[in-house]
Formats: structure tokens, C-alpha cells, sequence
């Protein structure tokens, strides 16, 4: 009797203390807070975060790798550690709703609060904050400065020009302007450079550009020389012996581009623009310095640019590794105007033509692009020899093992270009460049896939979707080697009339030795001479898949003296880990594996700590740190606490069978107080297979196209969401075939409220619930976000962020129909809803942006004036100016509350809100926002 009586107060206090929990309602999204920006430093102590509240202002946290908390700090942006792992930089931003209240009052931009640059010294466990910064720079691979420029000329006359100090050797002739000129643009910025450990300071007056060499410790700057102790032009800190020269002098109207040093810091590389008319051919003149010369020397300018060429301001500039060469771009004479004619005088028309390349409309997107394209050509510093590379024939280049190679790899799309309107596929012919000779060579013709150079550039390597196969070419000999030739390393699971995709490739080993590429669960090791192959694991018996982990960002290749960690992931349970692997003996340990979705880990540069994440539906992905065992681990993060306050909810798999006979997978997600002997409202969620992120966190927020689960769970919903296998022609009917049995086997269950099922989704989910509810009434209501419900006058429209015509889409990629109108008519007309609107029974909530560059929203329009022809329960969200999806703050509210409204209406019997009632005037747009409940008396 005692134990019956413990268990029945155990109970009870369980069933209390859900109870008790709090409901998830609309204004504690404003309460989550996310994690952004995390970092490790270099020795593995100390690890950087910022905590993001909704749309307040960032919060910086520092912790030892004991979780305790060294430094905070509020407003924080990008965060960063030296290399040294001394300090820890970050910007200030003012308060946002400061900010706010100053645009309120039409406060000036130029009078706003400016940002801060805060160092905080671990050493001292001292911060130092400077104002007014426009922005900040440190070495990438080296310690003790920072640089920034300062937007406030309050703030530098605050501070002592400390240029003529003992700490620089300045060699250059000074001069002083009788007017004082304003920071700015067009004069430029005070640049400060700062020791960090001395604090010890140095202005340099109207600087435009600045920039660290990567390695050797230098800085070089650009001036206009205005009210400066400087003369206009370019000059070199060499901070190792603090002797600053200049490098390049000229008139303070000069512009500069791409300034850019060699890793060592003893070259350096700009254009330059000396002319001060306005004339629309820049001359523009390439310049190269080295150390030891005492001003830069003048490789190319109008007169001596290959005939037709000219100098790039927009090509990159930068060096072989080597540094025996200097990269940099050659342009086309740009297309001249005719600059007298007025605005009436101009002809505004736009010509499309049948067999152009490009759809005029992808062409008027790439306009700026076109206009700034140029050819990577090489100069080789010895004897300024010029060799260029790229060209109208091959617009694109890749340079070989970080520009050292003699091979460099051409590409060209142009040819397919056109076909590419309705295959999607981006195909493109190959050659290589002898980098010291110009010398092309044709070694690929049409390929569609991406192919690229192996790490030391003995090869080009890639992947043809047209045969499926992994190939090699050696770059000497000019032989092909198809490596997976009749083997399965391309999707195995692909259900869309496209050739299917490989499962990508994991690196090369050193000295282009061996490519690993992946199949559908394993790691292969292949010989790229003569494709023989070696599994390296043995994931297929029991469906887990291998993938490698690249632990060190400046990786080139996978080196075989090391230890290798490998990603894995299970198809089955969904349960992934981490994996240990000795190519030494090709053996390996699994290092962790569990019911979660475990993050890449970070690193730490010069130590085995690493910091990662593991999420599930429950567990928020806090950070954590460890080291590459994963055997200890310390928590460092807790940033959502108030979880346990709320009603949350659990995710599980589900399994059936679809009217094809197809055995499928789901997720159900259960309030967390769920009880199976209660019946539930569900709403039906879905795109195409998402049960593998099982163990992805669902934070409350506003989405700006689907439901937040965690949200409508902790208000006493279930939320399905199925997995769907397509047939090629019939995208909408498999959609039927799948979804339908799958809530039909829940209904069996005995929980679902039969009666209450909703359904929601967005784009192409969007589009599959416009089509079911043309077949079954066995959803209660429905919201479809930018559904497309005419097929035929869809295929013809644009993708107007991309300019792409959509008609790939429908013969070879998501819509899945396989073939054009005039060939599967038939098609078309049965997948489209417009079709069988008048079967159509269920309750829509439709959104779609007028600014949609995905799906043409003349498709929301076309499915909602039928509704509304027809006198069907429907509503129409437009979010002025929005795209694909609201992305404003304000907007993603008011959509989450309009849809949480209008399914608590149909699923919970809640009253009707105003909106649903009687709309939203056009007179109150933007005023009255009808959110108002209407009991059912009125």
C-alpha cells in the first residue's frame, strides 16, 4: 500500500510540475537567445561568444575553459583573439535603441553614435576602449599591433601626432597645407597603429587603404597627403626595424587599388589612377614594389598593356607563393557613353534575342559584374615577363598549388550557356596555361560539374553528373583516368530528372599522392594515375556515413602522419558522433556517438582543444569544450536557462508505408506534458525528407516561412513532419501517396484529433499543400507560403533574383515534371491545383511577397482570386517588398501571430480574429493590425 501510494504522489508531482509550466506565447521569442561568433584561442584557454537576444544588442561573454567567466561586455561585435592569445578585440556598436530614437528625432547619419574598438588585455585583465572607429585590423599571422582608422577628427586632435616620434624612422619629406581638410571619404581617415602591449601609438593622417602583410610584419597604407606631415601616396611600415618609406608619391586626387602585399611582406602590388579627369577610359597603371628599392617601379600602363587590354582596378592583385610572381587583371576597354545626350534623348529599350548566351534578364543582373570582369595574367618579376592567362576564350582561371604551378586551369561556360535555360546544368570546356609560356592546351569538353586543381596542381580532378564518374587528368601527360567508372559514387537516393550528384570528396594527401572521395557512407582512398581503391571504412553494413573533419583552415591537404576525425552519422537512428581514424594502419575508434546532432568542432591553433556543440530537440547547442579524445567535457555555455520554465516538447521517428508501398520515416513532435490517452490537434509540416535533422533544436522564434515548433508544441499541438519520395512526373501526387498514410497512421494511434489537422508550408512545401487540398479534406486548414499553383504559366516565368527562367526547374530539377508543356501537357495540367480549385475545400491562409524573387507572386495571386472567385474560405498575406520570405523583424511577427491565430481558430475552436473577420482596410494598412479576438456573438 506504501508503494502504491509513493508511486501515486510521484505522479502527481510529476503531473503537477507540468502543470505548472509556462506556455510558449509570442513575446518570449524577445527572451531566446542564440550563440554567434564563438572562437577558441590560439593556446586553447580561453573561448570568445556572443549571445544574441532577438533583435537587441549583442552581448560578449569570455569564459576560461573551466566555464567560468572572465570578461563581458554589452553592444559586442566581431569578437577576435591575437595570435598570441594575449588579447581578445572587439567592436562597440552604440545602443540600438538608441539609435532608434535619434532616426526618430531625423538625426543625421554623419551625427550618429560611432562604433568603439575595445581590447581587452588578459595579462592586465584590462580593457581599452577607443571611440569613434570606422574599422580595425590585426595581423593575420602575427602579434602585437592593430590598426584602425578613426571616423572623428575630435578624436585625433584629442591624441598626439606621434609621426615624428623616435618609434618611426620616417624618410620621407614632409609638408604642411595652409587649408585643414575634413576626414572623410574622399580626403580619407587617421590611421592608428598601436603596440598592443606598450599601448605606444602612431597617426598617419587622410589614409584611404590599409593593409598587414600576412606573415612578414609590415603595413602599408594609401594618403591623400591633405594637412599631413605626408606627402600623397603609398608607403611601407617595416615594423621590425620601424623604418616607414615611401613607396610611391603622387597628387592627392590619385586612387589606389587593390593594395596588396606578398605573404612575406617584402612585395607589394597596386594600381593606380593618376589621372584627375573625368574621362571613362581610366588609365589605369600597374605598380610593383620590393624591399630594398627605394620607390615602386611602374609594369603596365595604357601604352604598354597588350593590344585591347587594359589595367583592372577590379582584378585582384596578388602573389605566388614564391613570390617569383605577380598576379593582377586585364579588362576590356569599357563601352564608352555618350555623355551630352539628355535624359529624353536616351533610347530605353530592351533587346531580347533567341540564341544570345545569356536571358537578357540574368545579363541585366550581371551587369556591374560584366562591367568589372577582367583576365588573370601573370608577370614574372625577374624579367617582367607578362604571360597572360585568362581571356575572352577562357574568362575563368584557377592558379595551382597557391600559384607556384606552371599549370595554371582555363574554363569557359559560354557554349552551354543558353541549353543551361532548361537543363540547369553548368557545364563548361577545360584547358590549361603554361604559366611561363601562355601555351594553351584543350583537355575537357563540356563537363558539368566543378572541376578544380589538386593541391600541388598535378592534376585536374572532378566529378561529370553526365556519366556519373570521377575523373583525374594529369596535367603533364594529358591522361584521362576515370576513377568510379561503373561504381556507385553518385546519390543513390536522387528522385528529380536530373543526373545525379556525387557525394563530394573529403582532400587530397600530400603531394597529390591519393584523392579521397565519399560514397553514400564510406571513405575511399583512390590512386589518381591509376583509379585503384581502398575503402578506408565500413559504414555501409550498418548505414552510417563517414565524413572528414578539416580541423586546420589553412589545410591543403590531408596528411597521412596525423590523425585524421571523421563526422558520422547513422541513416537509421539519426544518432551521429565523432570518429578517430590512423591512416598510418587504416584503423580507427569510434570517439563518440550518440542521440544528437554534434557541431564541426573548432580547433584551437596550437593546442588539441577544440570547442563544439551537440543539439537535440530538447537541448539547446550550448558550447562546449574538450579536447580531441571528447572524453572530458566541460560546458561552457548556458544561454537559455529559462527553457525548463516552459512546456517544451520531444521528437521521435515515425515509420509507414505510402500508397506506392514505400516504406517511409517522419518526425513526430510531442508536447512535452504529452499524454497518449488525450486526443491532439496536429499540424502537418513539410518540404521534402527532413527526418534526418531529428536532432535539431527548434529555438522559439519568428520563421519567416514555417511554424516554430517548439512554439506550437508547448501550446498542446503535435507537429508531423514526412519524409517524401517523388516519382518523376507526379511531384504532387507523390506528396499524396506519402503524407495521406502517414497521418492516417497516426490517426490509428489514438491521440491525433482526426477532426483538427492542419497542414503548413512554404515554396515547394507550399506548392505540394495547394495540391493536396485539391484531393482530400482531411485537413481542417491550411497555410501555404508562396505556393505555385499553375504550372504552365509558372514554367514560363523568372527567377528574378537570379534572372534564371524557371524552366529547368520543371523539366530537370524540384518540380520534377521531366519534360517542357508541349511535351507532357498532360503532366502539367494534373499537377496543377489551378486545375481542381473548385474541389477545394479547406480553409487557406496564403502568403506571398510582391518582391519575391523565387516564385513568381502572380502565382499567389492566380490561386487566390479562384479561392475568392469561388467563395472559398482564404486569406491573402502580402508583405510589401519582402522576398521569398518576410525578412523584417516586424513583418516575421505579425506573420507568425496571423498564422497562429488563424489555426487556433480552425483547430481550437479560439474566437476569430478581427483580421479574419473583416480584413484589413487598405486606409489602415500599416495603422490597425486586427489581432483582436471577435467572440462568436458578433
Amino acid at each position: 500500500m506504501k508503494k502504491i501510494l509513493i508511486i501515486g504522489l510521484l505522479i502527481g508531482t510529476i503531473t503537477a510540475s507540468f502543470s505548472q509550466k509556462k506556455v510558449l506565447d509570442h513575446k518570449d521569442f524577445e527572451t531566446w537567445n542564440a550563440i554567434k561568433n564563438q572562437k577558441i584561442s590560439a593556446d586553447g584557454n580561453t573561448i570568445i561568444y556572443l549571445v544574441e537576444k532577438g533583435e537587441k544588442d549583442s552581448h560578449l561573454k569570455i569564459k576560461n575553459n573551466k566555464g567560468q567567466l572572465i570578461y563581458e561586455h554589452e553592444r559586442a561585435e566581431r569578437p577576435l583573439f591575437t595570435n598570441n592569445s594575449k588579447f581578445a578585440l572587439f567592436t562597440v556598436k552604440p545602443w540600438k535603441d538608441s539609435i532608434k530614437e535619434l532616426k526618430r528625432r531625423k538625426v543625421k547619419k554623419d551625427k550618429l553614435p560611432k562604433d568603439s574598438l575595445a581590447i581587452y588585455s588578459f595579462e592586465h585583465k584590462m580593457l581599452s576602449k577607443i571611440g569613434n572607429v570606422k574599422s580595425f585590423k590585426t595581423p593575420e599571422k602575427w602579434d602585437g599591433f592593430v590598426a584602425y582608422l578613426l571616423e572623428d577628427i575630435k578624436t585625433v586632435k584629442k591624441e598626439k601626432d606621434t609621426t615624428k616620434n623616435d618609434t618611426i624612422k620616417n624618410e620621407t619629406k614632409n609638408k604642411k597645407n595652409k587649408k585643414s581638410k575634413k576626414v572623410g571619404k574622399d580626403n580619407g581617415y587617421h590611421l592608428v597603429l598601436r603596440d598592443l602591449t606598450t599601448k605606444k601609438q602612431d597617426t598617419f593622417k587622410f589614409v584611404t587603404d590599409y593593409i598587414f602583410a600576412e606573415e612578414g610584419k609590415r603595413l602599408a597604407f594609401t594618403t591623400t597627403g591633405v594637412d599631413s606631415t605626408v606627402n600623397a601616396g603609398i608607403y611601407v611600415l617595416n615594423l621590425e626595424n620601424k623604418q616607414l618609406s615611401a613607396v610611391f608619391e603622387a597628387n592627392n586626387k590619385t586612387k589606389y587599388y587593390q593594395l596588396n602585399f606578398s605573404d612575406s611582406g617584402k612585395n607589394l602590388g597596386f594600381v593606380a589612377d593618376l589621372d584627375t579627369t573625368k574621362v571613362q577610359v581610366r588609365p589605369n597603371e600597374l605598380f610593383h614594389w620590393t624591399e630594398g628599392k627605394p620607390k615602386a617601379q611602374k609594369l603596365l600602363d595604357p601604352a604598354s598593356a597588350p593590344k585591347g587590354y587594359r589595367v583592372s582596378s577590379d582584378g585582384n592583385i596578388y602573389f605566388s607563393k614564391d613570390e617569383t610572381k605577380l598576379y593582377f587583371g586585364l579588362a576590356k576597354p569599357p563601352i564608352v557613353k555618350d555623355t551630352t545626350l539628355l535624359d529624353e534623348e536616351i533610347v530605353n529599350v530592351e533587346v531580347w534575342t533567341y540564341d544570345e548566351p545569356r536571358l537578357y534578364t540574368v545579363q541585366e543582373l550581371q551587369v556591374k559584374n560584366d562591367a568589372k570582369r577582367s583576365y588573370v595574367t601573370a608577370i614574372h618579376l625577374a624579367n617582367n615577363k607578362l604571360v597572360q592567362l585568362g581571356s575572352e576564350n577562357y574568362p575563368s582561371t584557377e592558379i595551382g598549388n597557391e600559384g607556384n604551378a606552371e599549370f595554371a586551369l582555363l574554363s569557359n561556360p559560354e557554349a552551354y550557356l543558353l541549353e543551361s535555360q532548361w537543363t540547369g546544368n553548368s557545364a563548361r570546356d577545360y584547358a590549361i596555361v603554361n604559366t611561363n609560356t601562355g601555351n594553351i592546351t584543350e583537355i575537357l569538353d563540356k563537363i558539368s560539374g566543378r572541376v578544380r586543381l589538386s593541391p600541388s596542381a598535378k592534376y585536374a580532378y572532378g566529378y561529370n553528373t553526365v556519366d556519373s564518374t570521377w575523373f583525374t587528368v594529369n596535367l603533364v601527360s594529358k591522361k584521362l583516368t576515370n576513377l568510379t567508372k561503373g561504381k556507385v559514387f553518385y546519390d543513390e537516393l536522387n528522385d528529380s530528372p536530373v543526373n545525379p550528384r556525387s557525394y563530394g570528396a573529403a582532400g587530397w594527401t600530400e603531394n597529390d599522392a591519393s584523392i579521397l572521395l565519399y560514397d553514400r557512407f564510406d571513405v575511399w582512398e583512390f590512386n589518381p594515375e591509376n583509379g585503384s581503391s581502398k575503402n578506408l571504412t565500413n559504414g555501409r553494413l550498418s548505414k552510417t556515413s563517414y565524413r572528414y573533419i578539416e580541423l586546420d583552415r589553412e589545410e591543403r591537404f590531408l596528411d597521412k602522419k596525423e590523425k585524421w576525425l571523421f563526422y558520422t552519422f547513422n541513416e537509421t537512428t539519426k544518432n551521429s558522433g565523432y570518429f578517430e581514424f590512423n591512416p598510418k594502419n587504416n584503423k580507427g575508434k569510434q570517439l563518440i556517438s550518440d542521440a544528437y546532432r554534434f557541431s564541426q568542432p573548432t580547433k584551437a591553433k596550437d593546442s588539441k582543444n577544440v570547442i563544439f556543440t551537440k543539439q537535440s530537440f530538447e537541448v539547446f547547442p550550448d558550447i562546449i569544450y574538450s579536447d580531441l579524445n571528447f572524453k572530458k567535457q566541460t560546458k561552457i555555455s548556458n544561454v537559455n536557462p529559462q527553457q525548463s520554465e516552459y512546456n517544451w516538447g520531444t521528437a521521435e521517428l515515425v515509420n509507414w508505408t505510402s500508397l506506392d508501398g514505400d516504406a517511409l520515416t517522419g518526425m513526430l513532435i510531442k508536447p512535452e506534458n504529452f499524454d497518449p490517452s488525450k486526443k491532439y490537434p496536429m499540424i502537418v509540416n513539410f518540404y521534402e525528407k527532413s527526418s534526418d535533422g531529428l536532432f535539431s533544436h527548434k529555438a522559439p522564434s519568428p520563421g519567416r516561412s514555417t511554424i516554430s515548433y517548439s512554439f506550437y508544441t508547448s501550446r498542446g499541438y503535435l507537429i508531423f513532419n514526412p519524409d517524401i519520395n517523388y516519382k518523376i512526373g507526379y511531384p504532387g501526387e507523390s506528396a499524396y501517396s506519402c503524407v495521406i498514410p502517414g497521418i492516417t497512421s497516426l490517426i490509428e494511434k489514438g491521440f491525433v484529433d482526426k477532426d483538427n489537422i492542419g497542414v503548413q508550408g512554404h515554396s515547394w512545401g507550399g506548392y505540394q499543400i495547394a495540391y493536396l487540398v485539391t484531393k482530400t479534406d482531411i485537413f481542417k486548414a491550411a497555410e501555404s507560403g508562396a505556393p505555385v499553383a499553375n504550372m504552365i504559366s509558372a514554367y514560363g516565368g523568372i527567377r528574378w533574383w537570379t534572372g534564371l527562367s524557371r524552366q529547368f526547374q520543371y523539366e530537370h530539377t524540384q518540380s520534377r515534371i521531366g519534360g517542357t508543356p508541349w511535351e507532357y501537357p498532360a503532366r502539367y495540367v494534373e499537377n496543377s491545383p489551378i486545375f481542381n480549385i473548385d474541389k477545394i475545400n479547406t480553409p487557406l491562409l496564403i502568403m506571398h511577397n510582391d518582391a519575391d524573387g523565387h516564385v513568381p507572386w502572380y502565382q499567389g495571386i492566380e490561386f487566390f482570386v479562384s479561392l475568392r472567385r469561388l467563395g472559398k474560405p482564404s486569406w491573402f498575406l502580402n508583405y510589401n517588398k519582402e522576398p521569398h520570405w518576410p525578412l523584417k523583424m516586424q513583418n516575421r511577427k505579425d506573420f507568425n501571430i496571423r498564422m497562429q491565430q488563424f489555426f487556433d481558430y480552425y483547430l481550437k475552436g479560439a474566437p476569430m480574429p478581427l483580421w479574419m473577420k473583416r480584413g484589413v482596410p487598405a486606409i489602415e494598412k500599416g495603422i490597425n493590425q486586427g489581432y483582436e479576438l471577435v467572440p462568436d456573438s458578433e
